[in-house]
């Protein structure tokens, strides 16, 4: 398997879910760009220090329930065990604007089990980029699709796409805050024959769900995921104990041992 890292003690192997993150990495429409400087530098000081000015959605991120939840917790709340553990890397393949539904999650391999890190892998990775395809016309998760992840008791959820929701139930659309990208709905009707309105009239209605049980999301999964579709792996995301945080960049990993012999040390 290309670009899979093999340590040569354990056998383990390990897999990037990460996009690049610099001051390149595509924002948000309506958000500010990552802005990047260096406060010291090599060839004066022999030092390399960056300054670094960005809205923490940017690149793959957490998201805390504080993000979309009044109360909810913040990342420094979130208790360490959701960010590591075994899970699903489901395979559902999604093209522009399709919506992820109940029956898509239901027939995706290899299946959910309770207390899983469950990553959704649309395809929509590929398209990472400042674009208008690539925030507007991505496939979304539907509020019934949400509740069923819910109550499938997951640790922690992963999607490949810029957002849980699909773009026309966010300020990308027709919503409060937007519509962020002004034609956005109208292209929608012109290539669907669906008025955005009624196929999506609630406003983030998927990630509230998600966030509203308490669970964590990963927005823009990236790096080799496409390697684990349809398999099993024990999963990383390491966010920044931050106060009041809502979310932050973080460097997301898979690992897995293909004897089924490496097991966690007991620390004796």
């Amino acid at each position: 398997m290309a670009n899979v890292v093999k340590d040569p003690v354990t056998g383990l192997q390990f897999v990037e879910l990460s996009h690049e993150w610099d001051q390149r990495a595509p924002s948000y429409p309506g958000q500010a760009d990552v802005r990047m400087a260096r406060g010291v530098k090599h060839a004066q000081h022999g030092v390399l220090a960056w300054r670094i000015a960005t809205v923490m959605h940017t690149g793959t991120h957490m998201n805390a329930p504080l993000h979309l939840i009044q109360k909810g917790a913040d990342l420094a709340a979130i208790p360490p065990e959701r960010f590591f553990g075994n899970g699903a890397i489901l395979d559902v393949s999604k093209k522009n604007w399709e919506v992820i539904t109940v029956a898509d999650l239901e027939k995706a391999k290899p299946g959910i089990q309770e207390d899983d890190i469950v990553v959704i892998v649309t395809g929509w990775h590929k398209k990472y980029s400042d674009g208008l395809e690539y925030y507007g016309e991505a496939p979304g998760l539907s509020k019934e699709a949400a509740e069923w992840l819910v109550a499938k008791k997951p640790k922690l959820v992963g999607v490949d796409t810029p957002h849980v929701d699909h773009p026309l139930a966010t300020p990308m659309g027709p919503h409060r805050g937007g519509p962020l990208m002004k034609r956005l709905a109208g292209e929608y009707t012109k290539a669907t024959g669906k008025d955005p309105k009624v196929e999506h009239p609630e406003r983030y209605a998927a990630h509230k769900t998600i966030l509203g049980a308490g669970i964590p999301t990963i927005e823009q999964v990236g790096g080799d995921v496409e390697q684990l579709k349809g398999k099993r792996a024990t999963m990383a995301a390491i966010p920044w104990k931050f106060q009041h945080g809502d979310a932050c960049q973080v460097r997301f990993v898979a690992m897995f041992d293909p004897s089924g012999k490496c097991r966690i040390e007991p620390g004796k």
